[in-house]
């Protein structure tokens, strides 16, 4: 399970796991449920890339950051992470 602790939005962290370059398991801690659920079921077996292309920049309330945002930057990690 990965572990990523939020920055600027409202959940405090998201835990997900990665099958097969698919996103499994996502939860967030804290935030919008109805959002954070809504959110999970969409992208649960999306591939990473394509995930990360359609959250990126994703804006709450002038924020310059959002829930999803956050999600495509916990990937974008987990990428770099995976390939050392």
């Amino acid at each position: 399970m990965e572990q990523f602790n939020t920055k600027g939005v409202c959940s405090r962290q998201i835990n997900f796991d990665v099958k097969d370059n698919k996103i499994t398991n996502v939860s967030f801690i804290n935030g919008c449920a109805g959002n954070a659920i809504g959110l999970s079921a969409l992208i649960e077996g999306m591939e990473i890339d394509e995930a990360i292309k359609r959250l990126k920049g994703i804006d709450c309330r002038g924020k310059g950051t959002s829930c999803p945002d956050q999600l495509s930057i916990a990937l974008e990690k987990y990428k770099k992470k995976a390939v050392k």
